[in-house]
């Protein structure tokens, strides 16, 4: 299919730029988000095989991560900014609704995205939350890397420029993780600092009345993406299935299964006929912002705690060049395990 391959193009967002990644055309989008230091690297081929199916695929690296501008200042970091910035590309993109999804940190910005404009989701596919349950464990796993991060810069140097010197594998997550790898340590401890500074995800009573269909992918293997968080999040969501995965890794190593699930998703979201009426849940998720619709202002929302410049978004460069490339609220959710 023209476009499986990849475009890679550049976004405004105030003074800094945005990169993303386009898969397939059409007007089914799904706009796919990665994890915390990682990038759209990771999650290429999942877009690929979506593309082949009928979906318009975006990656986009949030502010920090991948191709995307590296503010060294933690207010540019926050969670609900990286939200702002989702929604601004939906404006860019030119789509009325998309779905929205991730991994880790995507799929807490896909719900904070989703709470600041539930009118722009028609679905949501949410891998490996990190919620109430993970608290401790990223606490744990997390300050004691901001606190090297900040205050053991040499030795992350020695680190990062050996990760730098790396040949990468091909295969997308490894060398993601490379990537991440090879960031200054200035940049990491921003990133870190920054999404501990704001929301990490809605309030439960947020999440209730998201009323946007969501498939939720979730595992056991470790304690900052607990099981029970996405099991939690899928009896917290009124319109949601619950799907636990054979291993973190399997969407990326043996990707089958999921892939067809997702497919299958996308597929009933787009077929049924237009979601619930999102002013009552906007209304019960934003009780005190009296905030008008996106549509209504396009990105003159940007907060200026992420930018001491008050630009909209502005209109996004298109680069030829390919990457790699070719230049009712159920009392319990539908859970699926694996065989």
């Amino acid at each position: 299919m023209p476009g499986a391959e990849g475009t890679r193009h550049t976004l405004g967002y105030g003074q800094y730029r945005l990169s993303y990644e386009v898969y397939g055309s059409g007007d089914r989008v799904l706009v796919w988000l990665h994890g915390l230091l990682l990038d759209a690297n990771l999650s290429r081929g999942l877009a690929r095989r979506l593309a082949v199916r009928g979906n318009r695929v975006v990656l986009l690296d949030l502010l920090g991560h991948g191709r995307s501008d590296k503010p060294r200042h933690a207010g540019a970091h926050r969670m609900d900014l990286y939200a702002e910035q989702v929604l601004c590309l939906l404006d860019e993109l030119g789509v009325d609704q998309v779905v929205l999804g991730g991994v880790s940190l995507g799929t807490n910005v896909s719900l904070l995205a989703t709470v600041q404009a539930p009118e722009r989701v028609r679905g949501l596919v949410l891998e490996m939350p990190v919620l109430e349950w993970a608290v401790p464990a990223a606490a744990l796993t997390f300050v004691p890397f901001l606190l090297q991060a900040h205050y053991g810069r040499p030795v992350m140097r020695l680190a990062s420029r050996a990760a730098s010197r790396l040949p990468r594998s091909g295969f997308g997550p490894l060398d993601s993780l490379i990537d991440a790898a090879s960031s200054d340590p200035d940049e990491i401890a921003a990133v870190l600092h920054g999404v501990l500074l704001g929301p990490i995800a809605p309030t439960i009573d947020q999440r209730r009345a998201i009323t946007a269909p969501a498939l939720v992918l979730g595992h056991g293997v470790d304690l900052i993406h607990s099981f029970k968080d996405a099991r939690r999040l899928a009896l917290q969501l009124p319109d949601a299935r619950l799907i636990r995965t054979r291993t973190f890794a399997e969407l990326w190593v043996r990707p089958a299964r999921l892939t067809a699930e997702i497919s299958g998703f996308l597929d009933s979201v787009w077929a049924a006929g237009e979601p619930r009426d999102p002013a009552t849940p906007q209304e019960a998720a934003l009780p005190a912002r009296g905030r008008p619709p996106l549509a209504a202002v396009g990105c003159e929302r940007f907060l200026a705690a992420a930018s001491s410049s008050a630009t909209p978004c502005s209109t996004p460069r298109a680069s030829t060049s390919r990457s790699g490339f070719a230049a009712k609220s159920p009392v319990r959710p539908n859970v699926m395990v694996p065989q």
